[in-house]
C-alpha cells in the first residue's frame, strides 16, 4: 500500500473523535486506508455500502443497522444512505466514545448542507485526493510548511526531464491509472470513471433532469481550467439557464471532480463577492476531456499552460491539506490585469505566493504579479515563488525565487 500523508492526521482524529470522514473522490484509495487500519491500528467492523445486502439492511433501518454491531464500526460510502447521519447522530449522542465511527464517502458532505448539518460538532472531516507526486515518489517533506516557516531556499537543480513532467501530469493521480502502461488503457479507465460518477453517483445525489447534459458541460468546464469562472458565458455555451448550471457545478464539485479557488481581496467581507478560478482535481482526468496525449504537448501549446498551473494548483491543494500550517488558498487579480496565480494566506495573516510558468526559462518580468502584491501586503508577504518547467533555481531578488516544478515535492 502507498503510504498516505492524510494518515496521520486520521489517527489522531480518531483519538478524539466520536465521528471521524474521511471523503474524497471515487478510486484515490479511501477503502484501502481504512480497511488497512481497521486491520492494522484501529479494530473495527469494516461494511461496505457498495454490498447490496448492507444497502437495503442500512435503508431499510438506519438505527437498527447500527446497534446490531458491537464496538467501532468502519462504513465505507456512507453517502449512500443519508439517513444514516441522522442515526450516528442519535447514536453518538447517546453513546459518545472516542473513534466510534469511521466513514468514507465519495460525495462531499460540506456541499449538502443536510447531510453535514446532521453532525455538527460530533464529526472531524479529512479529505484524501488523489496520490500527490510526493506520494507517488516516496517523499514526505511539505514544501509549504518550509516556506512559512522562513526555511531558505536552496539552490539545486533537478534531473528531471521536461518530458517526463508531462507524463506526470497526463497521468494524474489515481492509483489504477499509475499502473497502467499504455495511453489506451489510461483512456479507457478515465472513460469509465466518467461515466460512473455521472450516471450513477450524481444520481444518488439529487434527482436531476437532463442528465446526458452533463458530460457536455464537463468537457466544456476542461477548456476553461484555471480560468475566471463566469457563469452567464458558460450557460450560453451550453444553452441551459443559470440556476440549472449552478446547480449542476455543485454536484460535480460534490463528486469531487472540479473545485473552484477563490478570490483574494484585503477585505475579507469582500472575498466571497468576487470571481473564483476553475480547477479539476485530477490532471490526468483534465487531460483526457481535452484529449491530449503526449505527442499533442508540443503541438497544442495553448493547453499546456492550463494544465501545468492546474497540476501545481493540486499539489498545493494536497499539501494543505496534510500540512501543520493549514493555510488558506486563493488566487488575485485587479481590474489592471495585475494577477498571482495562487496565494497561501496562514491563520496568522502571513501570505506567501505562486506564480506558475509554462516555459523552460524565467524573467524579471515574470514577476511584476508577485511584487505588486508585496508592495500591497507589506510585512505580511513572506515569499513569491515563480514554479516553472526548467531545472534550476534562482533568486530574482528579495524573497523571490524562480523554482522547478518538482522542488514542490523534492524540496
Amino acid at each position: 500500500m502507498i503510504y498516505r500523508d492524510v494518515t496521520p492526521a486520521l489517527r489522531e482524529a480518531l483519538k478524539d473523535s466520536p465521528v471521524v470522514l474521511l471523503h474524497g473522490a471515487r478510486q484515490t484509495g479511501k477503502s484501502t486506508l481504512v480497511q488497512w487500519l481497521a486491520a492494522n491500528e484501529y479494530p473495527a467492523h469494516y461494511l461496505t455500502l457498495d454490498d447490496a445486502t448492507l444497502l437495503a439492511a442500512s435503508s431499510a433501518d438506519p438505527t437498527g443497522f447500527l446497534t446490531a454491531w458491537e464496538g467501532p464500526l468502519v462504513i465505507d460510502e456512507v453517502q449512500r444512505v443519508p439517513a444514516l447521519f441522522m442515526a450516528i447522530k442519535k447514536e453518538v449522542d447517546s453513546h459518545r466514545a472516542k473513534g466510534r465511527f469511521l466513514l468514507t464517502g465519495s460525495a462531499n458532505v460540506l456541499l449538502l448542507p443536510r447531510i453535514s448539518e446532521s453532525l455538527a460538532g460530533r464529526m472531524e472531516i479529512l479529505t484524501l485526493w488523489p496520490l500527490s507526486q510526493g506520494e507517488i515518489s516516496g517523499i514526505r517533506d511539505p514544501f509549504i510548511d518550509k516556506l512559512f516557516a522562513g526555511s531558505p531556499i536552496k539552490a539545486k537543480s533537478t534531473n528531471e526531464s521536461r518530458s517526463l513532467l508531462f507524463q506526470r501530469m497526463l497521468k494524474g493521480g489515481f492509483p489504477e491509472v499509475l499502473s497502467r502502461i499504455s495511453e489506451n488503457r489510461r483512456a479507457a479507465w478515465f472513460g469509465s470513471y466518467l461515466t460512473t460518477i455521472l450516471q450513477r453517483d450524481i444520481r444518488d445525489m439529487a434527482n436531476i433532469e437532463a442528465l446526458n447534459l452533463l458530460p457536455r458541460l464537463l468537457s466544456l468546464l476542461a477548456g476553461r481550467a484555471t480560468k475566471l469562472l463566469n457563469f452567464s458565458e458558460i450557460s450560453r455555451d451550453i444553452s441551459i439557464p443559470q440556476t440549472t448550471l449552478k446547480r449542476y457545478m455543485g454536484l460535480l464539485e460534490a463528486s469531487f471532480l472540479i473545485l473552484t479557488l477563490p478570490a483574494w481581496s484585503a477585505n475579507i467581507g469582500t472575498r466571497q463577492m468576487k470571481t473564483p478560478k476553475l480547477l479539476f482535481s485530477d490532471t490526468g482526468v483534465l487531460s483526457h476531456l481535452l484529449g491530449l496525449t503526449s505527442e499533442d504537448l508540443h503541438v497544442r501549446q495553448n493547453l499546456v499552460g492550463p494544465l501545468i498551473e492546474n497540476f501545481v494548483a493540486m499539489e498545493i491543494v494536497k499539501q494543505i491539506s496534510c500540512s501543520k500550517t493549514r493555510p488558506n488558498l486563493y488566487h488575485f487579480r485587479t481590474q489592471m490585469g495585475k494577477e498571482v496565480d495562487l496565494v497561501l494566506e496562514n491563520r496568522a495573516g502571513h501570505i506567501v505566493c505562486i506564480e506558475v510558468k509554462a516555459g523552460a526559462t524565467v524573467e524579471g518580468r515574470d514577476f511584476n504579479g508577485l511584487r505588486h502584491f508585496a508592495g500591497k501586503t507589506g510585512r505580511r508577504f513572506r515569499c513569491g515563488i515563480v514554479v516553472y518547467t526548467g531545472k534550476e533555481t534562482a533568486p530574482f531578488g528579495t524573497n523571490l525565487f524562480a523554482v522547478p516544478v518538482q522542488s514542490l515535492w523534492e524540496s
